[in-house]
């Protein structure tokens, strides 16, 4: 079994909205529902054997309050009382608090040091590990394409800005106003062609060893388990990387704070999970799933449903 998490998005902070202006967020009271999750998880050993953090684990109002490293030591501390290992992906509020550089030498830099098989090249945070024999986990870095996070002069970023402005002619960057495609904003990003190159080997990798694979990012790359905005940028194309394999059972997203699910024409499970930092104090969003030789099991605990997903 494993357990599941997506954007706590803690802050020292009174409770405020979304950019909208309509949507509740719990900054203070959402390390107490991490808090309680992990209570929960703990108490599920010896089956639990690790916890996906699905991203954006504190809010970018920290960046505004000079709190960044204070929230994270706070998120990173009760996340340390589970007895397993916990690994991160980040999304854009990770970037909003630190550049790129500065994450490598966080608690939510997950990546095995050496790692057997190496990760795609430069600051990429992609990579694998195999919990269980048969059985493997893809972390994928949705932000590898993004101006978030990375120095202007940088190839990456000129490369990323370039695309975004290509697609997205706003003043505002962040508003997906008039878009013919609404993902092309800034709090979005995509995955390079060399994290895509070695996504498709390591698929590869799991086909002929005949292993089941749950990959995660922090942005969905199903529409039909996303609304329009929410998107990687180039989610196609990581679409059809997991198409093209037999492997993939499940793609595990964050980012849209609603949620979402959808099997797809290939029989994937898209899995967008509701974010704890709308879910009002008495409830609370996190779940396990445990792994069977022919299905997932979903527990969801407050405003994540149950859920039953055959391979």
């Amino acid at each position: 079994a494993f357990g599941v998490i997506a954007d706590i998005q803690y802050a020292d902070a009174e409770d405020g909205y979304d950019f909208g202006g309509y949507r509740r967020r719990y900054y203070r009271q959402s390390l107490n529902l991490l808090r309680d999750a992990v209570e929960a998880w703990a108490a599920e050993r010896p089956l639990l054997a690790f916890v996906l953090q699905l991203g954006d684990c504190i809010d970018g109002l920290n960046a505004r309050s000079g709190e960044a490293e204070g929230a994270l030591e706070q998120v990173l501390a009760v996340l340390g009382r589970l007895p397993v290992p916990v690994h991160h992906t980040w999304g854009n509020h990770e970037f909003y608090n630190f550049s790129r550089a500065r994450l490598v030498h966080t608690g939510l830099n997950s990546r095995p040091a050496g790692a057997t098989a190496g990760p795609p090249a430069g600051d990429c945070q992609a990579y694998h590990f195999s919990p269980a024999p048969q059985f493997r986990v893809v972390v994928l870095d949705a932000y590898d394409l993004s101006i978030l996070g990375r120095e202007p002069d940088s190839p990456r970023y000129q490369e990323s800005l370039r695309l975004l402005r290509e697609k997205n002619p706003n003043d505002n960057l962040n508003s997906p106003a008039g878009l013919e495609e609404p993902r092309f904003v800034e709090f979005n990003g995509g995955f390079s062609q060399a994290q895509l190159d070695w996504f498709n080997e390591v698929l590869k990798f799991s086909d002929e060893n005949e292993e089941k694979v749950v990959v995660m990012g922090h942005l969905p790359i199903h529409p039909d388990a996303s609304d329009r905005v929410c998107l990687a940028w180039n989610y196609e194309d990581a679409l059809s990387v997991i198409h093209s394999h037999q492997c993939v059972v499940c793609f595990l997203a964050g980012h849209l704070h609603d949620g979402g699910y959808c099997l797809d024409s290939h029989g994937v499970h898209h899995l967008t999970l509701e974010g704890v930092i709308e879910t009002p104090p008495e409830s609370n969003a996190f779940g396990t799933i445990y792994v069977y030789e022919d299905k997932m099991i979903l527990k969801g605990r407050g405003r994540i449903s149950d859920r039953v997903m055959h391979f």
